[in-house]
């Protein structure tokens, strides 16, 4: 019985994209961290909500003929709670619109509607291909990189210039590359075991991500030189070592041990609850650290 209301739960969490909505404020919050400033709640409260409306609404988008019979427990969940999964879609949209209308700044208006088109486009097949509609997710190779993208922007730059609009806090460009550049990578790496997991579906529906164009050994690899990127960055813009460094790689080396210990036999509770974990783990480790 225990058993059981635990794992009722931990669907809800993860299959109803609330724990990647958490994931996603704690990448807000690692950004503040870093530049030694207070979050500001607005920003984390939008990054919150509209990571759950995009989440949610790419699912639905995406739905398949019949979910009921999808390999994959995740389907199987939403579109047996079907209408909970619109409600939720749909509190998320009423929250974003004052948050956006009376607390963000035109800049950040104007960057947000710009990643809201790109991760809407990323499932609304609005591109003709040899006369079948596609999305960007089905452009070769660019699914990965879209997903990084809107992550580094949403977590990073977002937070980076409501600092500068709102409280006149300047982080000069050499800075923000960085973070972004750092986030970029970090984010890609954790995304391609997911694309790995899905390799024999990707195929069926002609996705072109990067397992399918590398095959599953190569895309292992490439998981871990993005991470030893992510590393080398790390180090070599870091003027002194220091208990913020010593946490990001940390975090670098249980996320590349995450990623091996992954394969094609992992349950999905290893993937949506370890892997994207690692996001929330980061922050953790950083706030650890910091009491030492």
């Amino acid at each position: 019985m225990v058993k059981r209301a635990f794992f009722s739960v931990l669907d809800f969490l993860l299959f109803s994209n609330l724990f990647i909505a958490f994931c996603a404020v704690a990448q807000g919050l690692v950004t503040y961290y870093l530049l030694k400033v207070p979050a500001d709640k607005y920003v984390l409260a939008f990054v919150f909500f509209s990571t759950l409306l995009v989440y949610n609404l790419s699912m639905l988008l995406a739905k398949p003929k019949e979910p009921h019979k999808s390999p994959f427990k995740r389907v199987r969940w939403i579109f047996s709670h079907h209408r909970l999964i619109i409600s939720i879609t749909l509190i998320a949209t009423l929250c974003i619109i004052p948050i956006t209308l009376l607390y963000l700044s035109i800049q950040a208006k104007l960057l947000m509607s710009f990643v809201g088109i790109i991760a809407i486009a990323y499932n609304l097949p609005f591109l003709s291909v040899n006369q079948k509609k596609i999305g960007l997710r089905n452009l070769p190779g660019i699914k990965l990189f879209l997903i990084a993208f809107v992550w580094s922007v949403s977590c990073v730059l977002l937070p980076i210039v409501e600092l500068e609009n709102n409280y006149g806090i300047s982080v000069s460009l050499g800075e923000t590359l960085l973070l972004v550049a750092k986030r970029f990578l970090f984010i890609c790496a954790i995304t391609i075991p997911f694309d790995i997991r899905d390799l024999f579906q990707d195929k069926l529906y002609e996705l072109k991500t990067i397992p399918v164009m590398l095959g599953e050994k190569k895309a292992w690899i490439f998981c871990q030189a993005l991470l030893g990127a992510y590393l080398i960055l790390l180090i070599l813009f870091t003027k002194t070592i220091n208990l913020d460094v010593v946490g990001l790689a940390l975090t670098i080396f249980l996320t590349g041990w995450l990623i091996f210990k992954s394969n094609l036999k992992r349950n999905e509770y290893y993937y949506f609850f370890f892997l994207d974990g690692t996001m929330l783990l980061q922050y953790i480790i950083l706030c650890g650290l910091s009491f030492i």
